[in-house]
Protein backbone atom coordinates (compact mmCIF):
# COMPACT_ATOMS: atom_id res chain seq x y z
CA UNK A 1 0.00 0.00 0.00
CA UNK A 2 3.09 2.48 0.24
CA UNK A 3 2.07 3.88 -3.38
CA UNK A 4 -0.73 5.19 -2.33
CA UNK A 5 -1.48 8.86 -3.07
CA UNK A 6 -2.11 10.97 0.38
CA UNK A 7 -6.07 11.65 0.25
CA UNK A 8 -5.02 14.98 1.91
CA UNK A 9 -3.51 16.58 -1.79
CA UNK A 10 -6.57 15.33 -3.54
CA UNK A 11 -9.06 16.10 -0.81
CA UNK A 12 -9.83 19.32 -2.65
CA UNK A 13 -10.50 18.03 -5.95
CA UNK A 14 -12.85 15.32 -5.10
CA UNK A 15 -15.78 17.15 -6.71
CA UNK A 16 -13.88 17.81 -10.05
CA UNK A 17 -13.02 14.07 -9.84
CA UNK A 18 -16.48 13.14 -9.40
CA UNK A 19 -17.68 15.76 -11.77
CA UNK A 20 -15.34 14.37 -14.59
CA UNK A 21 -16.72 10.50 -14.04
CA UNK A 22 -20.18 12.16 -14.57
CA UNK A 23 -19.50 14.29 -17.75
CA UNK A 24 -18.69 10.58 -19.46
CA UNK A 25 -22.49 8.86 -18.13
CA UNK A 26 -24.51 8.73 -15.36
CA UNK A 27 -23.36 6.63 -12.48
CA UNK A 28 -23.49 5.14 -8.78
CA UNK A 29 -21.91 5.79 -6.51
CA UNK A 30 -19.55 2.18 -6.32
CA UNK A 31 -19.23 2.69 -9.83
CA UNK A 32 -17.26 5.98 -9.49
CA UNK A 33 -14.96 4.31 -6.51
CA UNK A 34 -14.18 1.69 -8.67
CA UNK A 35 -13.02 3.98 -11.86
CA UNK A 36 -11.13 6.20 -9.72
CA UNK A 37 -9.20 2.85 -8.43
CA UNK A 38 -8.62 1.69 -11.94
CA UNK A 39 -7.82 5.14 -13.62
CA UNK A 40 -5.15 5.74 -10.77
CA UNK A 41 -3.94 2.68 -11.27
CA UNK A 42 -4.64 1.60 -7.92
CA UNK A 43 -2.83 4.89 -6.28
CA UNK A 44 -5.75 6.41 -4.89
CA UNK A 45 -8.38 4.81 -3.14
CA UNK A 46 -11.85 7.56 -2.90
CA UNK A 47 -13.61 6.42 0.31
CA UNK A 48 -17.32 6.42 -0.09
CA UNK A 49 -17.95 8.12 3.12
CA UNK A 50 -15.94 11.22 1.72
CA UNK A 51 -17.96 10.24 -2.07
CA UNK A 52 -20.95 10.39 -0.24
CA UNK A 53 -20.41 13.82 1.62
CA UNK A 54 -19.37 15.29 -1.83
CA UNK A 55 -22.53 14.08 -3.45
CA UNK A 56 -24.27 15.89 -0.63
CA UNK A 57 -22.18 19.35 -1.54
CA UNK A 58 -22.83 18.81 -5.30
CA UNK A 59 -26.58 18.10 -5.18
CA UNK A 60 -27.20 21.01 -2.53
CA UNK A 61 -25.05 23.40 -4.85
CA UNK A 62 -27.79 22.06 -7.53
CA UNK A 63 -24.62 20.93 -9.60
CA UNK A 64 -25.51 16.97 -9.86
CA UNK A 65 -28.94 15.44 -9.64
CA UNK A 66 -29.80 11.79 -8.33
CA UNK A 67 -32.35 9.37 -9.10
CA UNK A 68 -32.91 5.88 -8.52
CA UNK A 69 -32.08 3.13 -11.23
CA UNK A 70 -34.46 0.46 -12.25
CA UNK A 71 -31.64 -2.11 -12.13
CA UNK A 72 -33.43 -4.04 -9.19
CA UNK A 73 -32.54 -7.24 -10.96
CA UNK A 74 -29.30 -7.05 -9.94
CA UNK A 75 -29.46 -6.79 -6.71
CA UNK A 76 -29.98 -3.27 -4.28
CA UNK A 77 -31.62 -0.79 -6.39
CA UNK A 78 -29.24 1.89 -7.26
CA UNK A 79 -29.00 5.72 -6.50
CA UNK A 80 -27.20 7.24 -9.69
CA UNK A 81 -25.99 10.77 -10.13
CA UNK A 82 -26.58 13.02 -13.15
CA UNK A 83 -24.29 16.17 -13.44
CA UNK A 84 -26.47 19.70 -14.37
CA UNK A 85 -26.21 22.07 -16.73
CA UNK A 86 -24.48 24.40 -13.96
CA UNK A 87 -22.44 21.16 -12.75
CA UNK A 88 -20.82 20.98 -16.56
CA UNK A 89 -20.23 24.76 -16.05
CA UNK A 90 -18.69 24.62 -12.57
CA UNK A 91 -16.61 21.52 -14.22
CA UNK A 92 -15.00 23.56 -17.14
CA UNK A 93 -14.15 26.35 -14.29
CA UNK A 94 -12.42 24.04 -12.27
CA UNK A 95 -10.44 22.31 -14.54
CA UNK A 96 -9.07 25.48 -15.59
CA UNK A 97 -8.55 26.57 -12.52
CA UNK A 98 -6.83 23.23 -11.77
CA UNK A 99 -4.24 23.62 -14.76
CA UNK A 100 -3.20 27.64 -13.70
CA UNK A 101 -2.23 25.97 -10.69
CA UNK A 102 -0.40 22.72 -11.58
CA UNK A 103 1.51 25.42 -13.83
CA UNK A 104 1.94 27.55 -11.22
CA UNK A 105 3.66 24.73 -8.98
CA UNK A 106 5.32 23.14 -11.87
CA UNK A 107 7.12 26.67 -12.00
CA UNK A 108 7.77 27.17 -8.20
CA UNK A 109 9.39 23.42 -8.01
CA UNK A 110 9.52 21.63 -11.03
CA UNK A 111 11.81 19.56 -11.46
CA UNK A 112 13.66 21.15 -14.61
CA UNK A 113 13.76 24.66 -12.73
CA UNK A 114 15.35 22.44 -10.08
CA UNK A 115 17.71 21.21 -12.07
CA UNK A 116 18.91 24.21 -13.48
CA UNK A 117 19.50 25.67 -10.02
CA UNK A 118 21.83 22.79 -9.24
CA UNK A 119 23.83 22.96 -12.09
CA UNK A 120 24.56 26.72 -11.86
Amino acid sequence: MENLIDRDIIRNHIETIILHELTEQDRYGYEICKTVWVRSGGTYELKEPSLYSAFRRLENAQLVASYWGDDASKGARRKYYRITQAGTEYYRHTVKEWHKVKELIDTLIGEEDYTKRKEE
